[in-house]
């Protein structure tokens, strides 16, 4: 679990850097980031996604990438330290995640 949490700190910190409309004041910031999208996948996320089950559905499961990129617009409200300029910020940055969390788990 610990590692976990440092592969997605350290991804989420690349992440912020490489994309311009994603900004992170520092690498605890990206920790934050880290263990507050991990609550709110455990709480938020089951509701939304079967409420959203038949879109999930009918687009084969890739609205679950507008779920994450919604999860993450959640953070974002709720941490001072991160900021996505918008939607599509949003969405590519839950795509590359996903991607990194695919790779290594």
């Amino acid at each position: 679990m610990i590692l976990s949490l440092l592969i997605n700190t350290v991804g989420i910190f690349l992440i912020g850097s490489l994309l311009k409309g994603v900004h992170l004041n520092s690498f605890f910031t990206a920790l934050a980031t880290v263990i507050l999208l991990a609550i709110v996948n455990t709480f938020v996320k089951p509701i939304i996604s079967f409420l959203a089950l038949p879109l999930t559905i009918i687009t084969f499961g890739l609205f679950i990438l507008v779920i994450n990129a919604f999860m993450l617009m959640i953070v974002d409200g709720l941490l001072d330290g991160l900021k996505i300029d918008h939607w599509g910020w949003a969405l590519l940055f839950s795509l590359i995640l996903s991607v990194l969390n695919l790779g290594f788990f």
